[in-house]
């Protein structure tokens, strides 16, 4: 990387990563104390080492050399979420190919080469600011949502429709056609329910029948009232300044605490003021990432940053509401933060798209919006 785009990285934007990654392996080593058992933390130094490495390679090709390839990187994306159905199920799901010495989890691949797919998808057309122009948008869309919700993952396929919605909206789709649309998709729901599988709907039922008090819940009504109570046992500032409030190992008991409940292992290690800074410095990478895409006049990558943008904002709301009952469980993973390499290194071969996007040379960057 010449000394000339050195100048052109977005630091603000690494800042981030760092900050994220460094509170993320800080609740994975509590998570390890906690439970007196494993080595996460140490794995999980590999894998950010690893990824940080991806993100820095990711920056220096140009990326409009992906628009050309953007739908054969979809087709074999779509051909691994097949391959997944005919290996072993893992805990009741079948999301991993096994490669040895990682499992690799094709859904997370997934979501970046479909914002790459549809990005170059919408770039010049214009046929999807009348109703009928929207159906192969949505169907680049249903094709992994099928396949991922069969594995079953109901909280990633759910991603790709804040994604879809984003991108026709940056791309000129007419808002009233996209208001009808959902207003449709709501009526489908129904629908949605009666091919979830029990596991699913169960998590559904524990959101509206959470209660404080009273007996432990059991399945998923436990998970969400052990997620609550480990942001509550942090307090404030925290285990790591205040101390423990109690002594009972069984009020620490939170499972899948490392992966997608990693936000709880945060609270109670550094308490409400922990949560809010995690939250502040995700705020400011979204606005980061939303001001590169409304300076970016080349169409694909002010696309692909819009999608990017609006997978790694949905899927940080998702996990954070679900950890204090605002939103069901889902097994998604918090973004940089949670354990797991597959997930780190999408999400930071995803940012590092972001940051070529914005200090590539030899693409002007200026406030010229689009032509709708």
């Amino acid at each position: 990387m010449s000394h000339a785009n050195i100048h052109k990285i977005p630091w603000s934007i690494l800042c981030c990563i760092l900050l994220l990654i460094g509170c993320g392996l800080a609740g994975i080593a509590r998570g390890d104390e906690l439970s007196g058992q494993g080595q996460f933390f140490q794995k999980q130094c590999v894998w950010a080492f690893i990824s940080l490495l991806a993100l820095c390679s990711t920056m220096v090709f140009p990326y409009r050399n992906l628009r050309g390839i953007s739908y054969p990187l979809f087709f074999v994306t779509l051909l691994f979420l097949v391959a997944v159905f005919f290996i072993p199920a893992i805990n009741g799901s079948r999301r991993w190919i096994p490669l040895g010495f990682f499992k690799f989890q094709p859904s997370e691949l997934a979501k970046i080469t479909y914002i790459l797919a549809l990005a170059h998808y919408l770039m010049h057309r214009k046929n999807y600011r009348r109703i009928p122009g929207l159906i192969i948008p949505f169907i680049l869309t249903c094709l992994p949502v099928f396949l991922i919700l069969r594995e079953p993952d109901l909280g990633t396929s759910l991603l790709f429709f804040p994604i879809l919605f984003a991108m026709l909206f940056s791309a000129g789709a007419r808002p009233r056609h996209l208001i009808t649309i959902l207003v449709l998709g709501i009526c489908t729901l129904p629908l949605l329910w009666l091919e979830m599988n029990s596991e699913q709907k169960s998590r559904i039922v524990a959101l509206f029948t959470q209660r404080d008090g009273g007996e432990l819940p059991k399945g998923d009504g436990y998970h969400l009232y052990q997620s609550k109570q480990m942001l509550a046992l942090g307090g404030v500032w925290g285990s790591e300044i205040a101390g423990m409030p109690i002594d009972d190992p069984a009020a620490y008991h939170l499972p899948a605490g490392r992966t997608d409940f990693i936000f709880c292992l945060v609270g109670e290690r550094f308490g409400i003021m922990g949560c809010l800074f995690c939250l502040g410095v995700f705020t400011f990478l979204f606005v980061r990432g939303l001001q590169i895409a409304t300076a970016t006049r080349e169409p694909f990558g002010r696309l692909v940053a819009v999608g990017i943008v609006t997978l790694l904002a949905s899927q940080t709301i998702i996990n954070t509401g679900m950890t204090v009952g605002l939103m069901p469980i889902t097994g998604m993973t918090l973004p940089l933060m949670s354990y797991g390499g597959t997930s780190l290194l999408s999400t930071c071969l995803a940012l590092g798209l972001l940051m070529n996007i914005c200090m590539h040379p030899g693409y002007e960057m200026n406030s010229e919006p689009f032509r709708f």
